[in-house]
């Protein structure tokens, strides 16, 4: 069994696999982060909304941009369509614009059936803003800190010309994981599942808590610089509803795992190279923290908060209650997974590999369906689950 990373003694990586490659570069996020100081004041005005069409508007990062809605379940297969999953298939060759459109060159990677997309009944506009990697400072206004990201204004700065425009009714924030460094998170789990046969979550959790502070400060400012942009463009916090939300986990916990912990299934087949431990760890430990601490962002901020650590339970990768499309049986709502897989390795490459770990297109429609569902609750704070054996039509609320 593998030992504590910290006590472990580094020998030579085991024979190379389909996912060796990736667990060296995972590239799901932007890392590092410099908290400015406090979003500046905002006098008080008059209320003066513009009167073009009402908008939903998306910002944040991967999880809200729409990443990896480019896929219908998992399928290990390496040719074609992946056995009807790649919905960028052409019929002869992928075309990943068919689904991220022009973002796909960018990396932003909004998806066709991105969360906003998805809430088709809130507004006349829904507008997605959010672009895989960003940090919280990719939301903040270039005036106060701000940073551009591959090659896109400030979130915040595009947001006040959609504000300008538009009658802006409902805007939803995800964003802060990538301040607390998920991608670097997975990678190194990954690496210590593949190569050194150790653990990563002492360590892991080592690093969140050292980040948790500064990455929730951000996740605060970010709210801040929403709240001065839409002030600025005549909007009192009264005319519109502002939601932070969590995150899903994208594999189950060791008990609900479909393979076993030793052999190469796991990172062959299954696209979920973790030790039980990690699983465990990242399922019950980490996105649960992560959630909580958002949540109490959204408390002090006074927004709302959709809670979605549970969105993907027993629809997670590799989870008992799914399974992957074959050639003769192609993808399901209701029996294939609502997340990537990891995808990567030392031959091929089914996609891009940052769409790893995220909600797949099935996944996408469960987060629309979420965001339509609080939409009819006026104030609260909500957890969102799936109900078993449904498709996202059976997703409901709880209240938290």
């Amino acid at each position: 069994m593998p030992e504590n990373r910290s006590s472990i003694t580094r020998s030579a990586p085991r024979p190379g696999r389909r996912l060796l490659a990736a667990a060296a570069v995972l590239p799901l996020a932007v890392t590092g982060l410099a908290v400015a100081a406090p979003a500046t004041a905002v006098p008080a005005a008059v209320s003066v909304v513009p009167t073009g069409p009402t908008a939903s508007v998306a910002l944040g990062d991967s999880y809200i941009s729409g990443e990896a809605g480019r896929w219908m379940g998992n399928a290990a297969g390496t040719s074609g369509a992946r056995n009807g999953t790649d919905r960028a298939w052409n019929g002869s060759s992928a075309d990943p614009s068919l689904v991220y459109g022009a973002t796909a060159a960018s990396g932003c990677d909004r998806s066709d059936v991105a969360e906003v997309l998805g809430a088709s009944t809130i507004a006349q506009n829904r507008i997605n803003l959010a672009c895989s990697g960003a940090v919280t400072a990719n939301v903040f206004r270039a005036a106060d800190g701000g940073q551009s990201l591959k090659g896109e204004a400030p979130q915040a700065d595009q947001l006040a010309t959609v504000a300008r425009q538009n009658t802006v009714k409902l805007i939803t924030l995800s964003i802060g994981g990538n301040d607390l460094g998920f991608s670097g998170i997975i990678s190194n789990c990954v690496q210590d599942y593949l190569i050194w046969n150790s653990y990563c979550h002492d360590s892991a959790q080592s690093s969140v808590d050292q980040q948790m502070p500064t990455a929730m400060a951000g996740v605060g400012k970010a709210i801040d610089e929403i709240r001065a942009v839409m002030a600025g463009a005549g909007y009192a916090q009264t005319d519109y509803r502002l939601v932070l939300q969590s995150y899903p986990s994208p594999i189950p916990r060791s008990a609900e795992m479909r393979y076993p912990e030793s052999g190469w299934s796991r990172s062959d087949t299954g696209g979920c190279p973790f030790w039980d431990a990690d699983a465990d760890w990242a399922r019950d430990s980490m996105v649960p923290q992560i959630s909580k601490a958002l949540a109490g962002v959204a408390a002090t901020k006074g927004v709302q908060f959709l809670d979605l650590s549970d969105m993907l339970q027993g629809r997670e990768v590799c989870s008992t209650a799914t399974q992957q499309p074959t050639a003769g049986s192609g993808p399901s709502a209701t029996t294939s997974e609502w997340a990537r897989f990891l995808d990567g390795g030392l031959n091929t490459t089914q996609g891009v590999l940052q769409e790893s770990m995220h909600p797949d297109y099935y996944g996408q429609l469960a987060l629309g369906r979420c965001l339509t569902l609080l939409w009819g609750q006026s104030t609260g704070d909500y957890a969102c689950r799936n109900t078993a054996g449904q498709d996202a039509g059976g997703m409901y609320l709880t209240a938290k």
